[in-house]
């Protein structure tokens, strides 16, 4: 097989073209290997393959060319040295974190975390001896003060889900090295377009594909990045062994989702902007908060850590739960779900889905109060998105 490589093309060519493997059949689109073992010419081979003295494939819960591929052009967009794929988001998470430590460890994560990402720091790392304490994100004196002589990771996401606050991504990476331990961070809302992590001095970045990077709602994947002996000794042999591996499938599906990434996420991130700019002030909104407005709490941070806002917006509507509920049931063109990065625009209500496990003195904690809404804007047009939220917000 023949491999492409673009390191000195832009952004937008690397993203159809660099990982590619070509059969000696020359195809255009990226062959799609549906086969769970390999054969080896010799059992003498074989062997080699198992002991890594051999370059190729023995089977695919450890590595497919398809899923190959993927992670080569996730690697090339992030800027990373190497890149593991995973059956969902939440594995890549899971894996990046347990993958590094072990019994006795303490791990220091921001409280304004997915659901299902804090559920995993916070119950199930100590069921296995690892101790975990939550902190105030944007506040530094907060991680320095968590750190323990046993801190052996950090772990945030910025912008968090789903009240889209920023965490100084540099300024936590410096307490983390300074103390020995890794930093990971999940840059989900940012996608790899608008925030480059592993630039700022992170160890590791992890996310669910199954947003912005399919964009269209057809599978689930993860793919966690870092430098190659952070790939190789804390990832890699916890995924062949435990088996959250991405099937080839869905690498296929998603390796045609990021030749669209950067037109989609651009498009989607502009008509974001221009719905909250379009709202900011309406009586019907406590509060707006989009990570591209100058009157977002942490502007300043974001100039300085990213490259664009975000295809997302949080709207705290009045009326608490009855009056989001409202909203919500009113619309007509934007769809209620619990995904986001699709080409169709999605709300959700937090307080009752993604975080409705923890009480509400926790949510008000994160930032999600009973009238928040998270909104993922698509493809659609930004007029016709306007038109839509105003009449819902009428009936408020």
């Amino acid at each position: 097989m023949t491999k492409t490589r673009c390191p000195d093309y832009h952004l937008e060519t690397r993203l159809v073209h660099d990982g590619q493997e070509r059969s000696s059949f020359g195809e255009t689109s990226e062959a799609l290997f549906l086969t769970q073992g390999f054969i080896y010419e010799t059992a003498e081979s074989a062997e080699r393959r198992f002991l890594n003295e051999e370059p190729g494939y023995s089977y695919t819960r450890f590595s497919n060319p398809t899923v190959a591929m993927f992670e080569q052009r996730m690697a090339s967009l992030e800027g990373a040295e190497a890149a593991a794929a995973t059956a969902t988001g939440m594995a890549a998470v899971t894996a990046a974190m347990v993958g590094q430590l072990q019994a006795g460890d303490h791990v220091v994560a921001a409280r304004a975390l997915f659901g299902s990402c804090r559920w995993a720091v916070e119950d199930l790392l100590p069921r296995f001896g690892v101790a975990c304490t939550l902190v105030d994100g944007p506040d530094l004196g907060r991680w320095r003060a968590a750190v323990r002589p046993e801190t052996k990771a950090f772990l945030l996401e910025t912008p968090s889900n789903p009240s889209l606050e920023i965490i100084d991504i540099a300024g936590v990476a410096d307490i983390a090295h300074a103390a020995g331990a890794t930093l990971t961070v999940d840059n989900v809302f940012a996608t790899p377009l608008w925030q480059k992590p592993l630039e700022l001095g992170a160890d590791c970045v992890v996310y669910s594909a199954t947003k912005h990077i399919d964009g269209q709602g057809r599978c689930l994947g993860g793919v966690i990045l870092g430098s190659a002996e952070f790939i190789e000794t804390k990832v890699q042999q916890f995924l062949r062994m435990t088996g959250p591996t991405l099937s080839p499938f869905n690498a296929w599906v998603l390796l045609k989702g990021l030749e669209t990434l950067s037109l989609r996420v651009e498009r989607q991130t502009a008509t974001a902007g221009f719905l909250a700019d379009a709202l900011h002030d309406h009586p019907k909104l406590e509060r707006l908060t989009y990570p591209g407005r100058p009157d977002h709490p942490q502007a300043e941070l974001i100039k300085r850590q990213m490259r664009g806002g975000s295809t997302m917006i949080a709207l705290d509507v009045q009326g608490g739960k009855a009056g989001a509920f409202r909203f919500m049931n009113e619309l007509r063109l934007i769809r209620i779900s619990n995904n986001l990065g699709d080409a169709k625009s999605l709300v959700t209500h937090p307080a009752t889905t993604t975080h409705q496990r923890f009480t509400p003195e926790l949510r008000a904690e994160m930032g999600i109060s009973d009238g928040l809404v998270r909104l993922s804007i698509g493809l659609e047009h930004g007029e016709d998105l306007l038109e839509d939220l105003n009449q819902a917000l009428a009936r408020v």
